[in-house]
């Protein structure tokens, strides 16, 4: 059984993939397979695959049907069968070759623990550089409440994490914007979250990501909400920053009445606080709302009036 299984939901992009399996190929860390799930109705991967068959254990799989984000993340964590799981998108790579070594490390040291690293984002048409890394204040924050993620997902995309693969835990195939900070939510709920310093993982970053589609999409960013709380429950508010983050959601959407929030979920009801926030925002001008200091007011006095809402 391998240490960490690198699972590789591909399509298409060749040669992403293959800046990819280089960045594998000089791992100084070896204790490791490959499962590369291919979404592609070609067989371009396929065969850039046969090229490193015999460098790196890697293991090819086509789906005879296409079966998209995040359904392929799951089929490849599916067929992993070692002792962690490390996601990596097709667009992204190791930022070294000793990577993967301090992953395992961090693995070694902390069993049964969510680990995730900073990271670089990498903006492919230009080459522009940023590195992220978590500030203190919000890894207590995500310690204290995983919830937190929905102001800001502080941990990054699924290729800067590892976790082990007792966690029986899927990527919810009826979400896009949301379906990271989801399993994040719920993947802390049973373990500890481990962040590692060290940018470890470059992101690769291009216009058409499903997130550059679907941020500030009510017909996306409305149901995906309203199912979020429907797992994590009304208590969910009592975290700040959570109900801060739907909070900017009605605002920023313009979401101006609840036939307006309706809209987007006909057949659901609106829970009693989204509603109340919606009517408390109706009483103040769009532009009041998009003064910040006056907005981050007004959401303390909708907080505070809504607290013993959420239980």
């Amino acid at each position: 059984m391998p240490f960490i299984s690198i699972c590789i939901p591909a399509y298409q992009r060749v040669e992403n993939l293959r800046r990819l399996l280089n960045s594998i190929l000089t791992q100084e860390f070896q204790d490791f397979e490959v499962i590369v799930t291919d979404d592609s109705p070609d067989e371009t991967v396929k065969q850039l695959c046969k090229e490193f068959a015999n460098s790196i254990p890697l293991h090819y799989f086509h789906n005879p049907i296409a079966l998209g984000t995040p359904d392929n993340w799951n089929e490849g964590i599916a067929k992993a069968t070692g002792e962690w799981i490390k996601i990596m998108h097709d667009d992204d790579w190791f930022r070294s070759n000793s990577s993967l070594h301090v992953f395992a490390d961090a693995a070694r040291k902390n069993p049964g623990s969510f680990i995730f690293s900073a990271f670089a984002n990498i903006w492919q048409a230009t080459g522009h550089e940023t590195v992220v890394q978590l500030k203190s204040f919000r890894y207590s924050q995500l310690r204290k409440n995983p919830v937190s993620l929905v102001g800001k997902n502080v941990i990054g995309p699924p290729s800067v994490t590892l976790y082990p693969t007792s966690l029986t835990l899927e990527y919810d195939v009826t979400m896009k914007w949301l379906v990271d900070m989801d399993f994040y939510i719920h993947a802390l709920t049973t373990l500890k979250p481990v962040y590692i310093s060290n940018p470890l993982v470059n992101i690769g970053i291009h216009e058409s990501q499903v997130t550059t589609s679907s941020k500030l999409n009510p017909e996306v960013e409305i149901p995906e909400h309203h199912l979020l709380l429907s797992k994590v429950g009304n208590k969910a508010f009592r975290n700040i920053i959570f109900f801060d983050a739907y909070w900017r959601l009605i605002r920023n959407l313009g979401i101006r009445s609840s036939s307006d929030f309706r809209a987007f979920m006909p057949d659901q009801n609106i829970p009693p606080i989204i509603n109340s926030i919606i009517k408390f925002q109706n009483r103040f001008s769009q532009k009041l709302l998009q003064i910040g200091i006056a907005s981050k007011g007004l959401m303390l006095v909708s907080y505070l009036s809504n607290y013993k809402l959420a239980k």
